[in-house]
Parts: C-alpha cells; structure tokens; sequence
C-alpha cells in the first residue's frame, strides 16, 4: 500500500483527522453498485428479463435499470403527400407493445424477486430527419442514434405522452403545427365543393379539387405527439429540449447516452445512418442530470478541460441551475455479444438505505461514481473521496456543495476485495479543468493531499479518474467546493 502524505507539521494533524474521517465513508453510505441501460426481448434485447435478473444476482448486481425503447420507428413517405404515401418501418418497444404491459412486466418481477431494486425507465431517440433522395440511392437518416436515457417514469401516461416522433395523435402541439399547409387544403376544399355546385365541366373540376383538397388535409393534419417532424432538416437540440423538459415535469431523470458515439453511422438495407458524434449537446441543452461517462467505446469528453469541464464551470458561475452527472452506461442487448457481459459497467451509488428511493436521490443529487472492468474481476472500490476544511469538521463527498474558510484537504483511498500485489492504479485529481495532479501506487492505495488554492468568494470543483494495469476505470462525480470570504469567518 502507498500512501501520499503533504510534508510539515502545519498538517500534522488535519491529516490525522482526515485519515479518521475519510474512513467513514463507507460508515456513512453504502456502496451499492447498479447497472444502467438494460434492454430486455420488450424491445431488441435478446433476454428475457428474468433471464438478466438471475445473471445479475448471480453477479453480484441487485440494483437494475430497465430502458427499452419507448419507440422505434422510421418512416419516409413521398411528398407531397408524404403522410399519406409512405413507407413506415416499426420494431418492438415500450409504446409499441403497451406501456401498461411493460410496466407489469417489471412490477410482476419485483414481486418474484423482493431482493432486487428494479426500476423502470427508456431509451428514447425524440428525433431524426431525413436527407438525400430514395430516387437518387442516397438517402440518409440523420441522428436516429442520438439517444437520451430516461429513468423514474412510473406510469403508462408518462410514456404515451412522451413528446417524440410517431407516438400517437395529440392535441399538445396544436397550434405550433397550424400553418399555411394546413389553411391552403381548406380554401381549396371551399372552392372545390364551390366547383361542384355548377355545369359538368366545373363539377368534374371540383371533384378533383375537392379530394385532393381533402388528401392535403390528411396528410397536414396537426395532432401530432411532436412539434417537429423529420422532413425539415436539422431542428438543432430543441427537439431534445422538448422531451428533457417533459421528463422533469413528470419527475423523471435524464441523461444523454453514449454522446460520442462511433455506430452513428453504416446502413439499414438501403438507407444510409448518419448520427456523428455529438458531444457538443452537453453544452446546447439544460437541465439534463447528466451523462454516460463510461461506456463500450472509450470517451474523452471527461478528458480535462473538455466538455464536461465547460459544462461544470457554467453551474459554478451561475448559467447553469444543476451540474451534469456521470453514469456508466450498459447498452446491453445480449451476453456475449461483441464481448459485452452484463456487469461490465457498473455505476457505484453512495447511499444510506438501499432503497429505491435512497438510489434514485443518489443517481439526481450525483452521489455515484461511474466504473469501467471486467466483471469477472475483483471490482476496484472507491472506497473514498472526500474534501474537509483544513480548519473544521465541514466534508464533502461526490455531488454535494461544502463552503471551507480554509485550504481544502482531498482524501482519496482505492481497494478491491482481494490483494493484487503489483496492480498499480494511476489517480488524475481534476480541479475545474485543470489536471492539477497525478498520483500512482499499489492497490491498496490512500491519498490525502492539501490543495494550496484558496481564492474567496469563488466556487470551484473537484473531480477524480482512474485507471489501474487491469484496465478498471473510475470517473467520479465532482465535489463543489466555495471559498468563504474573510468577513464571514
């Protein structure tokens, strides 16, 4: 075991109560890891979900995040009657098989596994848009992968009405869709049926007029489930915003999945996929609760200074109301497949109770570390990270805010549940985008370092990865920290 220790008797004995203090981590919150982003045979997952709750018990998990589809659909159709004229493509998910049924499906198990926290949630792509041409072999779906992940939606209603393409009729987003598409249909009708009314001539005019009048008007009708459709180009991160907003009006919690993802693109039988990397939408949107931070391809966007770091920084000045959290994220659709096994990412709740309720305040408030490795490893534990006042008793873990009058003090301790002699761990202590120091050592390892930095009156974070020689990696959630003024010591 190494342990990192700041020199001079000035800390002698901060560190010492650091070192009892840190300690109680554990003490005060269990480390309760759970899994996010399951999909079960509901959608296109391959399993049945008793089939993944027996693999996960058997593996240790008890805590699971269920997000099928809500909806999964394309459709293209040929204008100008492209609502009417089209071809429309829909596999199994939520809103397809009946939210009333999926949300039995996981009540049911609960019921058949007490010991398991099952909590309901989906996977939703709000929008996509096409380009190019069928005619001209070129045409392409654009942003069909860009993926929110939504989690704490408990009733059939909060999914029917979710605002996204292709999911029913409504009257919501009425009198945004009212436009000349529509009223043109109707003072065409008018004269149409005007047309019937006189000599043959006109009569057969109007007839014609009159039904494509009335086609017009089928295909523009305006209770739709979305503003937006996908003949319109790119609509920018309103679409997204739309459905964000809405989950946190019905007191659900959401996340951008997998956004620099590299599957984006490929084809669907003839039709080209066009989804790019996207991490820029961390930035464009609001009032998500965060983000995959870890996931099956290897993301910088927690690379310090990047976008997450620009994210942070707009809470701590005051542009943001909520920072971003970091989960990891499990896309799992099959064991086995393309080397993914259930348990392979896993995110760490801080809690008091394992309770549902205790993990869902834990996934809102950031109380959780995102973690990365081989399931059937021993799990690297972080068993702390914690910052404390130099000069009082004030502490803070991952997602909560501390003011200190003093030099903040960072406890950091890795384990795993068996000795690894010769398993080196590398700790990148991130504050505000800086790399502000990179410590190594065997596993055990403690770490307790005394940040010089005081500014007043300033909010700062604090935030930690990590990465042994068994390819485990940690990303933490970041502690804020404010610098109290001298006058109000």
């Amino acid at each position: 075991m190494k342990r990192y220790r700041i020199p001079g008797l000035l800390f002698f004995f901060s560190v010492f109560a650091l070192t009892i203090i840190g300690s109680a981590q554990t003490d005060e919150y269990l480390q309760v890891p759970g899994l996010i982003d399951l999909r079960t045979d509901f959608s296109d997952g391959s399993h049945t979900l008793e089939y993944i709750i027996r693999l996960a018990k058997k593996r240790g998990f008890d805590v699971l995040f269920i997000t099928d589809h809500d909806r999964k659909v394309l459709e293209y159709g040929i204008r100008p009657f492209q609502n009417i004229i089209k071809k429309r493509v829909e596999t199994a998910s939520i809103n397809k098989g009946g939210p009333d049924n999926y949300l039995n499906m996981i009540r049911s198990a609960s019921k058949q596994h007490p010991e398991m926290i099952l909590i309901p949630g989906a996977e939703s792509a709000p929008f996509y848009y096409w380009r190019g041409s069928y005619f001209k072999k070129n045409l392409t779906v654009c942003d069909w992968e860009k993926h929110l992940i939504i989690v704490g939606m408990e009733t059939p209603e909060d999914f029917k009405q979710l605002p996204i393409l292709h999911n029913g009729s409504s009257a919501k987003y009425l009198s945004s869709r009212i436009s000349a598409g529509l009223f043109l249909p109707i003072i065409s009708l008018a004269a149409g049926i005007f047309l019937i009314t006189k000599r043959r001539i006109l009569r057969y005019s109007g007839i014609v007029l009159s039904l494509l009048s009335l086609l017009l008007l089928l295909n523009n009708h305006p209770f739709l489930s979305s503003p937006y459709d996908q003949y319109h180009g790119y609509q920018g991160i309103s679409p997204y915003q739309l459905v964000i907003d809405y989950v946190n009006s019905r007191g659900g919690i959401v996340f951008w999945n997998h956004p620099e993802t590299k599957s984006g693109g490929g084809k669907i039988d003839f039709i080209f996929k066009d989804t790019p990397p996207h991490p820029q939408v961390l930035i464009e949107s609001k009032n998500y609760s965060g983000f995959a931070a870890l996931y099956g391809e290897s993301p910088t966007i927690t690379e310090p200074g990047n976008v997450w770091d620009t994210v942070l920084k707009e809470y701590c000045i005051g542009q943001r109301a909520k920072p971003a959290w970091g989960i990891s994220s499990a896309d799992f659709h099959q064991e086995g497949a393309a080397g993914e096994k259930l348990g392979n990412f896993p995110t760490v709740f801080l809690v008091k109770h394992k309770t549902k309720k205790d993990i869902l305040d834990a996934m809102r408030n950031g109380r959780m570390y995102a973690y990365r490795g081989d399931v059937a490893l021993p799990r690297l534990v972080l068993e702390d990270f914690s910052i404390t006042d130099s000069e009082t008793s004030v502490r803070g873990v991952m997602g909560e805010n501390i003011s200190v009058k003093s030099h903040p003090a960072i406890n950091i301790r890795l384990t795993t549940s068996s000795p690894e002699k010769g398993n080196i761990a590398t700790v990148r202590l991130i504050r505000e985008g800086e790399l502000l120091k990179t410590f190594s050592g065997e596993i055990p390892l403690t770490i307790h370092y005394m940040d010089d930095y005081f500014e007043p009156d300033k909010k700062t974070y604090y935030r930690l990865d990590v990465r042994d020689t068994k390819n485990r990696i940690i990303v933490s959630n970041p502690i804020f920290v404010f610098f109290s003024s001298p006058e109000s010591h």
